[in-house]
């Protein structure tokens, strides 16, 4: 499928670079000289007296130096960078530009992207009645799937996010040309995505404690109403997924699966999905433990057995190196331990979770184990930005209000290690994501050191976690080709696209208030849910106690 063709309805990136069109050169005088895309496999682009982020150097960082990129991937790194580049287009970083891998977006849902600053802070259990209402007035068409889609690529592209895994939520169910809607969204503007169908297959009473036990007589039928969609189908949509996109737009694009969380669908089906997950090698996303709500799961609901999510998801023989943990904020000891012994990789999003009080997932203790840690947006509408520089700052800072001796709080490497390395696991792309070295694919940042965030420059990784906003960034090269540079997406027409989305979604408001309104109705029944769990023992705490 063509990385440059048109979305559905029509194009949105007219006269903007295909995949092996022009971009216009472009020279920012004292700062960073922009050569043209790579044109193919075979193209090469050469980087210049930048300075590279490399962990392992003195101050984190290596250069000034050269690196050279060959089609999707970085051929070469230092003085060999010279000798082997042939017509290769330059990038001259003049010695004050740092070229740091492309950020790795590793949870995400891009249904949610109109939506920011669309609700006020709730419980997520509240949340969630307002978030995805499934009402059919709201069903999107692919048209409008594209453009909610591309409108976070936007933001991530410019901040110089490469990567994202998208867990997409389509309400009321996922049909096939809404996730071809979403993926050519992905493939148009250039991104890497691995995307999955988040999609509950159990009713409403399976996923909660108390909720069958306090619902009205009048809400029961409902709230025990089948999901809308049965296992089977939901598994020929991961066909439709798996056929047509896994390895789209030349490997850019993959397909993950996702169980949404272990009590929204029964064992057949989490195995079923882990099955697909084992024969094609795919990320498998499951939100655990987010909440003390999930954790009150384990002895409010029979099935459980006073098992924690963690402990009931190993016992069926489904915690594995492939799954993505995410959240794991109500993780105890025990479920780390399972955690760690199966090569898991916990998916970190503290920005979701301060938003939606969900508390403070246990980093040193994951990290103690050796635990891989990615970090993740979660989506727009929790989070209110699709900004990774505002993720990487918070990991910096909220793991250092849990009591423990300064010496265990997270150090800029270790944040950043999450962010790139922790990054790469998650997406089962370990040795080929995640650092600025021969073999890598080239996914790329490079950020202006003449910036506020970096002047004057003390310490590299501190400002990096600390201090940078995304604004540094100059340019984002995602598999070897510039999608972002000189201030705009090269690969989209920003302000028509833009325009459409405001007029679009205008039309939705009414719709979407109407279903906010319905959904008013369940409020108080899941406002005592959450209440009651919030009152119960569970012999650990994630919240942040104030007086």
């Amino acid at each position: 499928m063509s990385a440059g063709a048109a979305g559905p309805g029509g194009p949105v990136s007219a006269g903007a670079a295909g995949p092996g069109g022009p971009v216009s050169a472009l020279n920012s005088g004292p700062g960073v000289q922009v050569g043209a895309a790579p044109a193919g496999r075979g193209a090469q682009t050469l980087f210049t007296d930048v300075l590279v982020y490399r962990p392992d150097a003195p101050g984190g960082v290596l250069g000034p130096t050269d690196v050279l990129v060959e089609g999707d991937r970085i051929a070469a790194v230092g003085a060999e960078a010279r000798r082997r580049a042939a017509a290769a287009e330059v990038i001259a970083g003049h010695g004050h530009h740092l070229l740091v891998p492309g950020l790795v977006n590793a949870h995400f849902h891009s249904p949610a992207n109109h939506l920011k600053g669309a609700l006020p802070s709730l419980p997520l259990e509240l949340f969630m009645l307002y978030e995805s209402p499934a009402a059919e007035a709201l069903r999107p068409t692919p048209r409008e799937a594209y453009l909610r889609t591309a409108l976070g690529v936007l933001q991530m592209l410019r901040g110089g996010t490469t990567a994202v895994q998208d867990d997409a939520f389509l309400m009321p169910d996922p049909e096939p040309a809404v996730i071809d809607a979403i993926l050519q969204a992905y493939a148009d503007l250039g991104i890497r995505a691995t995307v999955a169908l988040d999609q509950p297959e159990l009713p409403e009473v399976a996923k909660l404690p108390f909720l069958e036990q306090f619902a009205p007589a009048e809400l029961l039928d409902e709230l025990r109403r089948p999901a809308p969609m049965a296992p089977g189908v939901l598994l020929e949509r991961y066909e439709h997924l798996i056929t047509h996109w896994h390895g789209a737009a030349d490997g850019r694009l993959r397909a993950a699966v996702s169980i949404s969380a272990p009590q929204r669908v029964s064992p057949e089906y989490f195995a079923a999905l882990d099955d697909l997950s084992r024969r094609h090698r795919l990320p498998l996303f499951a939100h655990l433990l987010e909440t003390k709500t999930q954790r009150v799961l384990a002895a409010e609901q029979p099935r459980f057995a006073g098992r924690s999510l963690v402990r009931y998801t190993a016992d069926l023989g489904l915690l594995s190196e492939r799954l993505n943990v995410i959240h794991a904020v109500w993780t105890d000891e025990d479920d780390l331990d399972l955690i760690a012994a199966a090569g898991s990789v916990i998916v970190h999003n503290p920005v979701s979770n301060l938003r939606l009080g969900s508390g403070v997932m246990p980093f040193r203790a994951a990290r103690d184990r050796g635990i891989p840690i990615a970090l993740g947006v979660d989506e727009a509408i929790c989070n209110d930005a699709v900004d990774m520089w505002s993720v990487v700052r918070t990991t910096g800072l909220i793991h250092n209000i849990t009591g423990l001796d300064s010496d265990r709080w997270p150090s800029a490497a270790e944040v950043l290690d999450c962010l790139w390395r922790g990054g790469a696991a998650a997406m089962l792309r370990g040795g080929e994501l995640g650092a600025v070295a021969e073999g890598q694919l080239a996914d790329l940042a490079l950020l202006d050191l003449h910036s506020l965030a970096f002047t004057p420059l003390n310490d590299v990784p501190g400002q990096l976690v600390y201090c940078e906003t995304g604004s540094s960034v100059v340019l984002t090269m995602v598999a070897g080709r510039v999608v972002f540079e000189h201030g705009r997406v090269t690969t989209a027409d920003e302000a028509q696209l833009l325009g459409e989305v405001r007029e679009v979604f205008a039309g939705k408001r009414r719709a979407l208030e109407a279903a906010h309104a319905d959904a008013g109705r369940l409020f108080p029944l899941y406002q005592r849910v959450v209440r009651a769990a919030a009152a119960t023992d569970v012999g650990l705490t994630r919240w942040v106690a104030s007086g």
